[in-house]
């Protein structure tokens, strides 16, 4: 009897076991990346009319926890950095006075790292994060949507309201200072992220 029992624990011990390993395997911590593909948009308001700058230019590697399908179930790390002075209007006296109030001389990138983040089964991610732009870090908050495409690769896009006073950012004038800029800009992003 004592003999059948414990063949009853020691099986009981393998099955958890197998478990315990098959649902290890089932979730898997991958390496993400983008490089030079993105599509990043900043967008402002004028006493004269809207603007836009576009950018391409930059670099993300994040880390995600994803299911036997590939599906993300977590974030656990993302870095992001884009040079400054990649982002282009359609006006280069534009662009100087943008790059002026980026201070782009002294801080040539804008960077954001994860503090954290949540995934929703709906496609939501949640992010909490350190972004600096001109030299100033604030805690900032992205909130993105994720598609996974055929190929396994992870497409992330969103937009994020941004006060330029929040980062001691002067709103740029031209024509000596008789058109003047919006305080608060609008940044859109979309990229997809590789293995």
């Amino acid at each position: 009897m004592k003999a059948l029992t414990e063949m009853k624990i020691d099986r009981k011990i393998i099955i958890t076991l197998f478990m315990m390993i098959v649902s290890v395997t089932a979730m898997a911590q991958v390496k993400y990346w983008a490089k030079n593909d993105l599509n990043l948009m900043v967008s402002g308001t004028s006493t004269l009319h809207d603007w836009d700058m576009k950018a391409a230019k930059g670099e993300c590697e994040a880390v995600f926890t994803v299911n036997a399908s590939g599906h993300p179930t977590a974030l656990t790390s993302l870095s992001f950095v884009t040079p400054a002075e990649g982002l282009k209007s359609e006006h280069s006296g534009m662009d100087k006075n943008a790059y002026k109030a980026l201070k782009t001389s002294q801080n040539p990138n804008i960077t954001y790292t994860l503090t954290s983040a949540t995934i929703s089964p709906d496609g939501t991610i949640k992010c909490m994060g350190k972004l600096t732009i001109a030299g100033t870090t604030n805690n900032a908050e992205l909130i993105a949507s994720y598609k996974l495409n055929a190929d396994k690769s992870i497409t992330v896009s969103g937009n994020k309201k941004i006060s330029m006073k929040d980062f001691k950012m002067e709103p740029p004038t031209f024509m000596m200072g008789t058109i003047k800029t919006g305080n608060d800009i609008v940044l859109k992003f979309s990229l997809t992220l590789k293995k």
